[in-house]
């Protein structure tokens, strides 16, 4: 398979929230802002690139049997690094994202990514895959954290650039879902076009 196009297939043709809907819960409950959001995609994108990785390099020495399980402490393993770091490095971050950091151990895209990938490619693929896969993630939760917060209270990354309230359900629960709504027909249009 071409490089470049393992590497760019997560920002629009495979974009794990624009078009495989994977991993809503994270990206409903962390793009209340723009700063959460891609706070969310970086960690997340550090957990799939690492996981690839050694996914990649130990894939013919780990038993069918417990392939999973293994991927899974691996996985935590990188999201016990990532974890350890926000808090030392960025607690203000840390603390909005709250339980969602632990959570990427089960979040869908991640585990999918080593199955369906990184288990299967060499390490340098498997580690483009998980960067491009990332990059994609940290791309639509950016995005969909900046819409919400311009919408919802007229800022972005917390800089105040429209006078007044905003729409205050783009801020609330409700709005994700119509914002990752609008997001996804975007994204079918312009696939379509």
């Amino acid at each position: 398979m071409n490089q470049i196009n393992v590497l760019t297939k997560g920002f629009i043709k495979e974009n794990p929230i624009l078009v495989l809907v994977l991993g809503t819960c994270p990206t409903l409950a962390t793009t209340s802002s723009s700063m959460n959001g891609m706070g969310m995609g970086i960690a997340t994108t550090f957990v799939l690139v690492g996981s690839n990785v050694v996914i990649s390099m130990l894939a013919d020495l780990i038993p069918d049997k417990v392939r999973i399980p293994a991927f899974v402490v691996i996985i935590a393993s990188f999201v016990t690094i990532v974890d350890l770091l926000m808090q030392a490095y960025v607690p203000g971050l840390y603390d909005k994202l709250g339980i969602f950091i632990p959570l990427i151990v089960v979040n869908c895209i991640v585990l999918g990514r080593a199955e369906a990938f990184a288990s299967k490619n060499s390490v340098f693929s498997s580690m483009l895959d998980g960067l491009g896969m990332g990059l994609g993630f940290t791309m639509a939760l950016g995005v969909l954290g900046a819409f919400r917060e311009i919408v919802g209270s007229g800022s972005i990354f917390g800089f105040k650039f429209i006078p007044g309230d905003g729409i205050l359900i783009f801020i609330l629960a409700p709005g994700a879902f119509i914002a990752l709504g609008y997001l996804i027909a975007l994204i079918n249009k312009i696939k379509k076009a």
